[in-house]
């Protein structure tokens, strides 16, 4: 026998085991891996949950592909094909996935049919394989209990895709049709009295309001279990925000006076857990396992497992090879340890605690529970840290648990990017493949942690915005505004032109490359009232203004250039505008020769995406010194007379353009840092709420977005055009005089 000849023979005995054998794996991977997709936005710690997610399905099709055609062959042992057969509803149980996932993208619900069309076609397989194993099959009891298993776990993960596609979801939210009052009743008695000459007229007796604040009147810090309960609130009202469904005025009061009354880190905390929410019904099996035969069927899956276990131990084994019997065991088990594991996450999940502590009048058995479960233990440790700071232990693994959000930022910066391009024939090469915009987010895209500074700052804002917008003229004011608002009002009505008389687009780009002359002439902040680069913000807490303006202009850039569907509807001809600067920057640096030796030394390494983890400390320290050179001689230019009257309009370029706003804003002096941070807080809220909202959901298993936080706490705050509804039903009443 030739080497292929046993290689071959060794694959044939080997073939399913090894596969049903990945399959397992992949499923226990899956289980722990998938929570974090909401906790981290890197790329290669997504990948492999990506390709996990591909390779769990395709491994168990693989395999009952692989079990049915082994059932045809008569040549195999019976004991073999029985143990097959035993062996396909377990892949049915895989196929269902763990509860932490079934789908990867928000697309892959709108494919709920194809999994239904696959359901079908995958229990007809494993039937096929279970009647073929007959008439002399002993293992057709737990083979039976295993199937109806499988079947459940697989169709709970179907109607879990289907719950969450987006048209059954905005269905789901719909209300029953409301034709209102009787109108032609009501105007055929009126026309017949007046026809009658009686002195008739209708009076209307507007709807009892209805004043439910809940915990709106309370102004004292939430406890964690409070943040999960105001979150569910919360997200069962608003839920149909993802749906683009309208609110009444009254919904937009009763959150608006919760949130004017709360801490920048409670109310910050309660929109993530609502978020978190959002995820869950559209990327988890959540809205099935809460549903009304969620648990039920649960419990009857797990007992049917473990009545096969016993049925399988009992058995008399001794026909079957004991490889089979060990591979058997590691099945069974680990069915029941995937669904142990998955009752914990559901019973220490924020679901069970809302469930908990919905009655203020429990059961005993429900006190019991409460306890049992630590209800009201600490979600959210009291000394966040750094998020980003990595190190090995318990300590680390706690924080990346409770997060509920990545807690970073991506920044990319223009200037940077132009002072280290790569080499033309690489550019071309990459470009051919399709890789650019992915090693460009690995080369040129930082990762920064979201300082509580910036959230506080954020808040402040939002804050004053919804104080003022008591009415919808001035809220829609407010909502409209992006950046014009806050020039206004500290009278720096000279800038408007680089917000009102450009497009969104384009003020992005201007104000980006202005915060980036300015960041880098300024050693620290030239505001009033500074030490060491921190200005008083006038609560009694310093805040580096100058830091948080550069912070927003590159997570504004990011968002423009490396998420172009977030803003899709405000981008315009971002992309051309910004490839148009590039050139006209990366020209000028040449011309002047600027980072021309910086570029050689690092030839090498700019042919990889991965080379600047690997360049030192002297790479480390260079583009601080480059970036400051290059930003002193782009202000260095005369720019008496506008770019436009010398050069045209076909190019978009706004180099210079952008030069001119910064020696602008130099004239501000004392206040330059504070109308910078809260001109880009507004652009940034301005993006957000024209950002659309199942762009916004798709960003949730991305690791989450700060502009998606903001449009839901803006949502919060009552700025938004999603409040429509401004009265109720009136009732009419017909008075006929005598």
């Amino acid at each position: 026998m030739t080497k292929i000849e046993k290689w071959k023979n060794l694959w044939e005995t080997w073939d399913l085991r090894v596969v049903i054998l990945i399959s397992l794996i992949l499923q226990t991977f899956l289980i722990f891996s998938a929570p974090l997709r909401k906790r981290m936005s890197k790329a290669y710690i997504v990948m492999p949950m990506w390709l996990a997610y591909l390779l769990a399905d395709a491994t168990a099709n693989f395999a009952v592909g692989l079990i049915s055609k082994s059932q045809g062959d008569h040549t195999s042992g019976l004991s073999k094909r029985h143990i097959l057969a035993f062996w396909a509803p377990f892949l049915l149980v895989h196929l269902g996935g763990p509860d932490t996932i079934t789908a990867f993208a928000l697309e892959d619900n709108e494919l709920w049919l194809r999994h239904f069309l696959g359901l079908i076609f995958q229990c007809w397989a494993v039937g096929y394989a279970f009647f073929l194993s007959f008439p002399h099959n002993k293992l057709w009891r737990p083979t039976v209990l295993m199937f109806v298993a499988g079947l459940i776990k697989y169709t709970e993960r179907t109607r879990a895709l289907y719950l969450a596609s987006s048209r059954r979801f905005r269905e789901s939210l719909l209300t029953e049709p409301d034709p209102g009052p009787n109108y032609a009743k009501l105007m055929d008695e009126y026309t017949s009295k007046k026809e009658a000459s009686l002195p008739t007229k209708i009076e209307m007796i507007p709807e009892p309001r209805r004043n439910r604040s809940g915990d709106g009147g309370k102004s004292d810090e939430l406890s964690d279990l409070e943040v999960v309960q105001c979150a569910y609130r919360y997200f069962d009202t608003f839920k149909g925000l993802i749906a683009d469904l309208i609110f009444s005025f009254r919904e937009r009061n009763q959150t608006r006076d919760f949130f004017l009354k709360r801490t920048a880190r409670d109310a910050f905390k309660v929109v993530e857990v609502e978020l978190n929410f959002f995820y869950e019904i559209l990327y988890t099996k959540v809205a099935v396992v809460q549903g009304r035969f969620g648990y039920p069927l649960r419990f009857l899956s797990f007992g049917l497992t473990c009545a096969a276990i016993v049925l399988f131990y009992l058995m008399d084994k001794k026909e079957f090879k004991n490889i089979d019997i060990v591979i058997t065991y590691i099945l069974l088990f680990g069915a029941i340890a995937l669904d142990l594991i998955a009752s914990v996450m559901v019973l220490y999940s924020d679901w069970t605690a809302v469930a908990l502590t919905k009655s203020e009048t429990p059961y005993c058995f429900t006190e019991k529970l409460r306890t049992a479960l630590c209800v009201g233990r600490d979600r959210w440790p009291k000394n966040p840290g750094k998020p980003w700071t990595f190190s090995f232990g318990f300590g680390t693994i706690m924080k990346i648990v409770r997060r509920r959000w990545s807690e970073s930022l991506s920044t990319y910066n223009l200037i940077n990017y132009c002072l280290h391009p790569r080499a033309k024939w690489w550019e071309a090469t990459i470009g051919l493949f399709g890789l650019t915009n992915i090693l460009d987010g690995m080369k040129y895209v930082e990762t920064v942690d979201f300082p509580n500074d910036l959230r506080d700052f954020i808040f402040k804002e939002l804050k004053a915005k919804s104080e003022v917008a008591d009415d919808l003229e001035t809220a829609k004011e407010i909502y409209s505004a992006r950046g014009d608002w806050v020039l206004r009002l500290e009278g720096c009505t000279s800038l408007l032109r680089w917000i009102n008389g450009v497009d969104f687009d384009q003020s992005v780009i201007l104000w980006h490359i202005a915060t980036e002359l300015c960041f880098n002439r300024d050693e620290k902040s030239t505001d009033t009232n500074t030490e060491s680069g921190n200005t008083n913000s006038g609560d009694g807490q310093n805040i580096d203004f100058r830091s948080l303006s550069k912070l927003l202009s590159d997570y504004m850039l990011y968002l423009l250039i490396m998420q172009p569907t977030m803003m899709s509807t405000v981008a315009g001809i971002g992309q051309i505008r910004f490839r148009d600067t590039c050139a006209e920057a990366k020209k000028f640096f040449r011309g002047r020769k600027i980072g021309e030796v910086q570029e050689e030394k690092n030839c090498c390494l700019s042919i990889f995406a991965c080379g600047k983890c690997f360049c030192g400390s002297e790479v480390e320290k260079g583009p601080d010194v480059l970036q400051k050179q290059a930003c002193k001689s782009i202000l260095s230019v005369d720019t008496a007379v506008e770019p436009v009257a010398v050069k045209g309009d076909r190019s978009k370029s706004l180099l210079f353009d952008a030069c001119m706003l910064a020696k602008a804003l130099d004239k501000l002096k004392g206040q330059k840092w504070v109308i910078m941070s809260k001109v880009w807080v507004e652009l940034l809220c301005y993006a957000a709420c024209r950002c659309r909202a199942n762009t916004h959901a798709a960003q949730l298993s991305k690791g989450g977005q700060l502009i998606t936080l903001i449009w839901l706490l803006m949502a919060h705050l009552g700025l938004g055009d999603q409040f429509q509804i401004s009265e109720g039903h009136a009732r009419a009443k017909l008075i006929v005089r005598k």
